[in-house]
């Protein structure tokens, strides 16, 4: 059966992939951006890729008419005040596309919206729902609340929170009761349910047994790491202030932490456990989630995480638009240094960032990531997914990886702290020389001024970074 795959880059979507091509399945992975797309070897002639932009109708023409079910997993989150308006117009353009195709079956992964009250962010996804299911095609809906898995956002929030402090005063939300569930059983139910007659037309929450509140969340994560944590609630916390809390402690960004303040007020509940029973599937206990989870990081088996989104640093970013350095209007630094060992010099360029860190002065690196903070930016807490592999479209800090291919020797990066400005970060190794350039293309004289104020520490850290990178270390 061919498929039809939206947000396929996504925390999701690049769960669920294999699993489909598994099942046999022809998948046809749409993205916003193919360049952010990385095509295992083993996945070659099992899936085709198109771009399509929801709120763009002429894109959605590049589906082809033939597919059988299709999965719809984005949302647009952070993406703007008027995240709501956006997504209800994207469900409204892909029913109408969809109407075009042999689409049997539409399943839509969306949020447990059973409280009487809503957040803004869940009622958006009710509103998504209900535009899907006017389509001519069998809609099944899949609601869950919070999703517990290795590069998940819920889980690196609060892995932060637990983590990072011994004693928390935070705000009374922590009191709302949630029902989580793992991102294992996630992706059973989402591919369970696929060309299932039992469940065309219906909604169903899924969620595990077990009913939480927040505090009860982060204590047990506690406990599974062997960490003691005392936590106090207060009921003077505004929503601001709660947003400004996650923000500065967590890896999130801001917009994405005011969106996830709000909905933390509404309880997330599950009505129901049909779907486990139609399925037969028993869903895993909150604290096995957490130790599943870090199973898969201890071995270093993270298959995505929701930092590589775009919704963790800038919005609308196309890598296609920024692949190209420019040269004209920009301020460079150069550097270059021979290579004696070219084997070296690449795997220390792949796994920079992250826990490695940048080589030479991370404590300036690390205030840099601060002061960005400070401004509102990502700063350094995203980090990477993966120690030792890098792809297109992948975070790196606060830069965001443009183009990463080992055969050239090549690896460039984009910034996406708060700047005056555009920034590019370029390795490359040509003739036995690595050449480390930095690019900044400036926004009026606030921008220039940035440059000549920086460029002291850049001959300290660049020059620190390079002459690192290349040093020859002898077995």
């Amino acid at each position: 059966m061919k498929v039809l795959l939206t947000g396929a880059t996504g925390y999701i979507g690049k769960r669920l992939l294999p699993v489909l091509l598994e099942m046999g399945c022809y998948v046809v992975c749409g993205v916003r951006d193919k360049n952010k797309f990385y095509l295992e070897n083993a996945f070659q002639g099992k899936l085709e890729v198109i771009e399509i932009d929801l709120t763009k109708r002429e894109s959605l023409d590049n589906i082809p008419r033939d597919i059988d079910f299709a999965y719809y997993l984005v949302h647009s989150m952070s993406a703007s005040k008027n995240y709501s308006v956006l997504e209800k117009e994207s469900a409204i353009n892909f029913r109408e596309a969809l109407g075009k195709t042999n689409a049997n079956q539409v399943i839509y992964l969306s949020g447990i919206v059973n409280s009487q009250t809503l957040s803004k962010h869940l009622n958006s996804r009710k509103n998504v729902e209900i535009e899907l299911g006017k389509g001519k095609y069998a809609l099944t809906c899949v609601r869950a609340g919070i999703i517990i898995g290795s590069g998940s956002a819920s889980f690196e929030i609060i892995r932060d929170l637990v983590e990072k402090l011994p004693i928390m005063i935070a705000p009374k939300w922590l009191k709302t009761k949630c029902q989580p569930i793992g991102i294992s059983d996630v992706i059973k139910i989402l591919t369970g349910v696929i060309d299932n007659e039992k469940v065309f037309d219906k909604s169903y929450d899924i969620a595990s047994g077990d009913v939480l509140t927040y505090k009860d969340m982060l204590l047990d994560f506690a406990s599974v790491r062997g960490l003691k944590r005392y936590i106090w609630t207060v009921p003077v916390m505004t929503p601001r202030l709660s947003s400004y809390w996650l923000y500065f402690v967590t890896s999130t960004s801001y917009k994405l932490a005011v969106s996830l303040v709000d909905s933390m007020k509404v309880e997330v509940i599950a009505n129901n456990d049909d779907i486990n029973k139609i399925l037969n599937i028993q869903p895993l206990a909150y604290t096995d989630c957490i130790r599943q989870a870090f199973k898969k990081i201890e071995q270093n088996e993270i298959v995505s995480s929701w930092k590589d989104s775009t919704i963790s640093g800038r919005i609308d970013f196309k890598i296609s638009d920024y692949i190209k350095v420019p040269v004209f209007g920009c301020f460079k630094d150069v550097r270059k240094r021979q290579v004696l060992d070219t084997i070296s010099c690449i795997d220390k360029i792949w796994q920079i960032g992250g826990k490695t860190g940048w080589y030479y002065a991370n404590w300036l690196w690390e205030l840099r990531g601060f002061i960005d903070k400070l401004f509102g930016g990502v700063g350094l807490r995203r980090g990477r997914t993966n120690i030792n592999h890098i792809h297109a479209g992948d975070t790196l800090d606060f830069w965001r990886v443009l183009y990463a291919n080992k055969t050239e020797k090549r690896l460039l990066l984009f910034a996406e702290m708060k700047l005056p400005g555009e920034a590019w970060l370029d390795f490359q190794i040509l003739d036995n020389e690595l050449i480390q350039t930095a690019t900044f293309r400036p926004k009026g004289l606030l921008g220039r001024l940035y440059w000549y104020a920086v460029f002291p520490l850049h001959g300290l850290i660049f020059n620190g970074l390079i002459r690192q990178l290349t040093k020859y270390d002898k077995v």
